[in-house]
């Protein structure tokens, strides 16, 4: 009998599971051209069903991998929102209407609706231009951890073995040995890769059960377009726009139609899409809801609320999305939280891999993935007991008002926005008052200036594209004036000392950081050439903070993000969040920002 094959490879990174956030993570790694390596259970890709909601903050972070036009182009948008409470006649009534995102910075005000498999695929069509395919049928059957610590110490080293088995192979050729410098487990609420390692998921199981189904309805309900939650006498239903006609339905149903009595578990077999249907009819009357296609879609869910233990592994193996992290889909955060967790791990990987950080860094993965994990958690509970509680009526004087759910559901948390890492490594805790617009452990809110060259508007959020480069604003302040221009090129002589942070962590001609400028001026007057060699480093690069030639907007930067006269030097790392920020007397705050997680190369001597 022939001895099986067993192949032997390296890879940078390992990916396993294909969800958003697997795909998210391979795609901007693929971006970084680092060696990345992505395999999935599943023999094809899914083509309907499951998450469908893209945050405000999530259409940015797609934007800055140049993702977000073909989104926007294919989404439906969502921009109010619609509450329906109990009525006198015992049906719905209409109660409130509202902007369904009220954070006032965001630069998308609204939330895309798609299907989860039309935005995996726009990351698969663009990890496909840069080389990297989804390897299909392929499952992982063993994974182990070097125990040496030198080795785990060592970003150089492969210290992750992991065998795969391909499904659609023959048994002499279908195992592989991979020696991996990271694995990412992104496979799921049942992870393999989470149980390999031990990591509980601790929370607990929600007691509400809600039938879900996709279809385009015939209805003269007149929110069917809006995002739209209403609580009836007889339970609760979301409504949810999709692209074209389609609609999504989440349905509260009660326990005797799903639950096995002698199981105690949810059994689909109980109930198929038409009664789910059926019951959102009752919940929706008086209007009528009659199915007009067949269902795209349709599942039956009871979700628990579980944070993992742990995010990582020696800083060697990590996890993320629905593998670290569950919760009820009524708050629209499951496949933002994922896509927001790997965009937030990507980057601190690819600068370890290229040698340009020090392990370390990658602890703030977990410090900072974790607490956005719980804090979700925590409102994911608060938002699920309103909308499964009874609502306020005359007979129910302990209800819900639809007051308190309106306020509950105005947060810019749900819209991304809100998410704010503590103090770490990775972002200082130092001179917030120079910048207050820009909130360290913050993603830099959208503001347009004029370009210096050539007068054309910019938004700032798209100059801070995810290309791995930290970007160092340089708000210089009026140059026009004699005791500020001093003060700008003092700054620049420390900056450009050959122990400062912007030499000392080049590489082979490559540099980490981009410096971006922004001036106070008029467009009109303003000298680009005045300025150092240092902060003109390309034309494109020097920015006015004056009205574009409409008058319509702009001018007035400085003022929205708390910058005074004197100008600030703001770090911004590579996912678009502040990490420090210093006055332009003081480089040596940078320094140390930088001399915190950055590794100096060998070459480079004092």
């Amino acid at each position: 009998m022939p001895t099986p094959f067993v192949g032997r490879s390296e890879v940078d990174v390992l990916i396993i599971g294909a969800g958003p956030a697997g795909l998210m993570c391979a795609n901007a790694l693929a971006c970084a051209r680092v060696n990345v390596r992505i395999v999935d259970q599943k023999a094809f890709k899914i083509t309907t069903g499951s998450g469908d909601g893209i945050s405000p903050r999530t259409i940015e972070v797609l934007q800055s991998y140049g993702l977000a036009e073909r989104l926007l182009k294919e989404c439906n948008q969502i921009h109010f929102a619609a509450f329906y409470n109990p009525s006198s006649t015992g049906g719905i009534e209409l109660t409130n209407r509202t902007p369904n995102i009220t954070a006032p910075s965001a630069r998308y005000p609204f939330e895309g609706t798609l299907d989860q498999g039309i935005i995996q695929n726009i990351f698969l069509d663009s990890m496909a231009s840069l080389g990297v395919e989804v390897e299909r049928s392929t499952i992982p059957t063993s994974i182990e951890l070097s125990k040496d610590e030198d080795e785990l110490k060592d970003p150089t080293s492969y210290p992750v073995r992991v065998a795969l088995q391909r499904l659609d192979k023959s048994k002499d050729e279908q195992e592989e040995i991979v020696h991996a410098k990271f694995v990412l487990g992104g496979d799921g609420a049942h992870s393999w890769v989470r149980k390999q390692f031990g990591i509980t998921m601790d929370g607990e199981q929600s007691d509400s059960i809600w039938g879900v189904v996709d279809f385009v309805p015939d209805t003269d309900f007149p929110d069917i377009r809006n995002k739209c939650l209403a609580q009836s006498n007889h339970g609760s239903l979301f409504v949810i726009p999709r692209e074209k006609d389609y609609v999504r339905l989440y349905v509260q149903l009660e326990d005797k139609d799903v639950i096995d009595p002698a199981t105690g578990r949810v059994d689909k077999d109980r109930m198929g899409p038409e009664q789910i249907l059926e019951t959102a009819q009752k919940l929706l009357e008086p209007y009528k809801l009659v199915q007009k296609s067949d269902f795209l879609w349709w599942t039956i869910y009871s979700v628990g609320q579980r944070v993992a233990s742990q995010f990582s592994v020696k800083n060697r193996v990590f996890i993320a999305g629905d593998a670290c992290h569950t919760h009820s889909p009524k708050a629209g955060q499951g496949m933002n939280a994922s896509i927001n967790d790997t965009h937030n791990l990507a980057w601190k990987i690819a600068l370890a891999v290229r040698g340009w950080a020090d392990m370390s860094l990658l602890s703030t993965y977990e410090s900072e993935r974790r607490k956005f994990a719980l804090e979700l958690i925590a409102f994911d509970k608060k938002w699920s007991t309103l909308v499964c509680g009874q609502p306020l009526t005359e007979q129910n004087n302990d209800g819900v008002s639809p007051e308190h759910l309106v306020e509950t559901f105005q947060t810019d948390f749900t819209s991304g926005i809100g998410i704010h890492y503590h103090p770490s490594v990775a972002v200082n805790d130092r001179y917030q008052e120079l910048a207050g617009g820009l909130v360290l452990g913050k993603r830099v809110p959208p503001y347009k200036f004029m370009r210096a060259a050539d007068a054309r508007s910019f938004e700032l959020q798209d100059l801070l594209p995810s290309d791995f480069c930290f970007k160092l604003l340089v708000f210089t302040g009026d140059f026009n004036d004699p005791l500020q221009q001093a003060r700008v090129e003092s700054m620049v002589a420390n900056i450009q000392k050959r122990e400062s942070f912007l030499n000392r962590y080049a590489m082979r001609g490559n540099s980490p950081f981009d410096i971006i400028t922004i001036s106070k001026g008029r467009k009109d007057t303003f000298n680009i050439l005045r300025l150092p060699t240092l902060l003109r480093s390309h034309w494109s690069k020097v920015f006015v903070d004056d009205t574009e030639s409409t008058g319509s907007f702009g001018g007035e930067g400085y003022s929205y993000y708390g910058v005074g006269p004197e100008g600030a030097l703001v770090a911004v790392r590579p996912d678009g969040y502040v990490g420090a920020i210093a006055p332009l007397d003081r480089v040596g705050v940078l320094d140390a920002y930088f001399a915190s997680f950055m590794k100096i190369p060998a070459k480079f001597i004092l």
